[in-house]
């Protein structure tokens, strides 16, 4: 079937031979939003970022506030590419943690840990990078553990230990404590377990009826509940009880299914919160062209491909793989911008969560949108001790071919960019051709035939209308 894109570029190419001017619209290139969570500040130039990264290190940019993170989702994703890492990075990571099993953001070689400056953002995506790659099991406990000792009495997290829970925090953590083997059910003092902390987040039949299964960040005294587009997009996977990376489901038959709420006060039991807020999330990207749209107050309008990302893994483990289909396309043809064209160069955060969504939505990470995110991921960081060799059933195609093919996926790729510039130019000749001759028969006298004719002075035979 072909997609909204490869239908667009067709009608392009017949509109160019039908002798009609078109403009295709090229993707989005806004820049993504920088949540808490998954921000990515980027260097004042390449080269103070390049000074500033460890040898170990994805990506050039200052480690300061996502050094842990990206490192993490990196290895997650190319552990499932089933591509080995070379040992500095996972040392990298190891060496990060501190002697109480969390992790900081970041710090620098040699300098001591700060209790302060560990976060449960980066821990727990260290333990689900470590447990994905599998030999690191006492590191990773210490991890869980140290999760543990940090939840909140209402059952929540914080992203510092100490302060008030949010909904990406606690999401987070119970990715974590999933991919470990431990049940958030039973983690925390009954009744405020994990899952009862996050879902004290989520919005039930008192909200507005377009907001219902959606997560607020944090609630805010004596101000309205209002939906976050980040927070419910992250806490899908949560609710859907998954982690990374995502493993493609049973798909559903129905689409999800908004709260029914018999009672105007109920709230979402656990058994329905992924449900209603796969429900809301469907309902905002339908709204949005197939994308989220930012909501981080200050920031300027435009696509949020990070919260677009999140919302298809979540809609995957869910179980609602055919409602994920046209936002994984949708980043699938905008998406390189995000991954690629930093400040700092390849994003390796944002390139690794485009690998694991591009999986989880049945589709090629080594053909996405026409790139391979693969190789653009390993090339960020230290040479890969091995990658999987050409024609593996796993990888359709093994890293070394930075673009690749035209799209597969859909979405308007480079390949199709230049194919459709040839077909503007060339259909555009053709027509200026045409035009000049038809103008030039109407304006001159009849023309002899070609055997006598004579050639006017200072100029060539005029053209007959069949060359």
């Amino acid at each position: 079937m072909l997609t909204a894109a490869r239908l667009g570029a067709a009608a392009l190419t017949g509109a160019l031979f039908a002798g009609v001017a078109a403009a295709p619209a090229l993707a989005d290139t806004a820049a993504p939003s920088a949540s808490a969570a998954a921000s990515s500040p980027a260097a004042s130039s390449p080269a103070a970022a390049s000074a500033a990264a460890p040898a170990g290190l994805y990506g050039k940019g200052d480690p300061q506030y996502d050094g842990v993170w990206r490192q993490s989702l990196a290895l997650i994703a190319l552990q499932q590419e089933k591509v080995v890492p070379a040992d500095s990075a996972v040392q990298w990571l190891l060496g990060q943690q501190c002697e109480d099993g969390g992790w900081p953001s970041y710090r620098a070689e040699g300098a001591p840990c700060t209790p302060a400056t560990e976060d449960t953002n980066a821990t727990a995506m260290a333990v689900q990078a470590l447990t994905a790659l599998g030999g690191h099991q006492p590191q990773a406990g210490r991890g869980v553990e140290w999760l543990r000792a940090q939840q909140n009495p209402d059952g929540t997290w914080a992203y510092n230990p100490g302060a008030a829970g949010d909904a990406d925090s606690t999401a987070l953590v119970v990715n974590a404590l999933l991919a470990a083997g431990a049940d958030p059910a039973q983690v925390g003092a009954a009744p405020h377990t994990a899952y009862d902390g996050l879902a004290s987040f989520q919005l039930g039949c008192a909200a507005a009826a377009d907001q219902r299964g959606a997560f607020v960040y944090q609630p805010v005294p004596n101000a309205p509940a209002a939906a976050n587009t980040l927070a419910s997009a992250q806490a899908l996977l949560a609710a859907a009880g998954g982690h990374l990376p995502v493993a493609t489901t049973d798909r559903r038959a129905a689409p999800p299914k908004a709260p029914a709420c018999a009672d105007a006060n109920g709230t979402v039991a656990h058994a329905d919160s992924a449900e209603a807020d796969a429900a809301y999330l469907t309902g905002k990207l339908a709204a949005g062209g197939q994308r989220l749209l930012l909501d981080t107050p200050g920031a300027a309008a435009g696509p949020d491909f990070n919260s677009t990302a999140w919302a298809v893994l979540g809609l995957v483990a869910a179980g609602h793989g055919a409602e994920a289909a046209s936002a994984a396309d949708w980043l699938a043809g905008n998406g390189y911008a995000w991954a690629a064209q930093g400040k700092s160069g390849t994003d390796p955060a944002a390139t690794a969560t485009l690998v694991l969504t591009a999986r989880a939505a049945q589709l090629d990470p080594y053909n996405f949108g026409g790139a391979n995110l693969v190789q653009l991921l390993a090339d960020a960081g230290p040479k890969p001790k091995s990658a999987p060799a050409a024609g593996d059933p796993e990888a359709t195609r093994a890293p070394g071919s930075a673009i690749t093919e035209p799209d597969e996926n859909s979405g308007f790729s480079a390949g199709w960019l230049i194919g459709v510039g040839l077909l503007v130019g060339i259909g555009a000749g053709i027509l200026l051709s045409l035009n000049r001759r038809r103008h030039t028969a109407a304006a001159a006298p009849a023309v002899p035939s070609a055997t006598d004719a004579e050639t006017p002075a200072g100029g060539s035979a005029a053209p007959s209308e069949d060359r």
